[in-house]
């Protein structure tokens, strides 16, 4: 997969700020470029890539909406993967982990925070252009509501979209599968799915879905 790196143990991406680190993440010089792992446990993606995902969407000078950014964990691999030719929108809605955000884009000069909520994507629509990827890791129970919204709004047509879906954070009464199949027949209206991993042991009760839009 383009942009990551894999020694047989564990994933890697091509630090874009050689020597520093996001979260505690280890770096690896090789020749005259620096990796850095990308933790299976502390990242979807990640997880998603162990568990054998075909295809993250993603590539060198990409522009990227990132929802549900955090403070900037995944969303500083996929910085990684984008290179400075690219782009990514890390929105969030926490005005602590914007600053965090906010700091981190200071040395990543990819990377563009946002502070507004996923449920209104008119509120931000003019500061995000037309898509490559949306990616999106929000736990809220409506958040396949709110994928196929910015979906609809700032995807483009040839583009891909990843969601990672929290089955507890939608309905804690039922099954973990009963949620990922109800999320599939929402999404299949919409998108066609390309790829889907449950992320066990990873990550709990999560899933990832990769979407192209038809």
């Amino acid at each position: 997969m383009q942009g990551v790196f894999y020694d047989g143990k564990s994933y890697y991406t091509k630090n874009m700020v050689p020597g520093m680190q996001v979260y505690d993440e280890r770096l690896v010089v090789q020749d005259k470029d620096e990796y850095r792992e990308w933790s299976l446990v502390k990242s979807k993606l990640a997880a998603s890539l162990a568990k054998g995902i075909s295809q993250l969407g993603m590539k060198p000078g990409h522009v990227v909406l990132y929802l549900g950014a955090a403070s900037g964990t995944t969303p500083s691999h996929v910085s990684d993967l984008l290179g400075k030719g690219g782009i990514v929108f890390a929105l969030d809605f926490a005005p602590r982990v914007v600053r965090d955000l906010a700091l981190l884009s200071d040395r990543r000069s990819n990377m563009v925070p946002i502070m507004a909520d996923a449920h209104l994507p008119q509120e931000y629509a003019h500061l995000v252009p037309a898509v490559d990827v949306i990616y999106q890791d929000i736990a809220q129970r409506d958040q396949a509501e709110i994928f196929l919204k910015n979906c609809k709004i700032f995807l483009k047509h040839d583009g891909f979209a990843l969601l990672a879906v929290k089955a507890k954070s939608v309905d804690i009464s039922k099954r973990s599968k009963q949620i990922f199949r109800e999320v599939r027949e929402m999404i299949e209206k919409e998108l066609t799915i390309v790829d889907y991993r449950e992320l066990d042991p990873y990550e709990k009760d999560h899933c990832m879905f990769v979407c192209k839009k038809k």
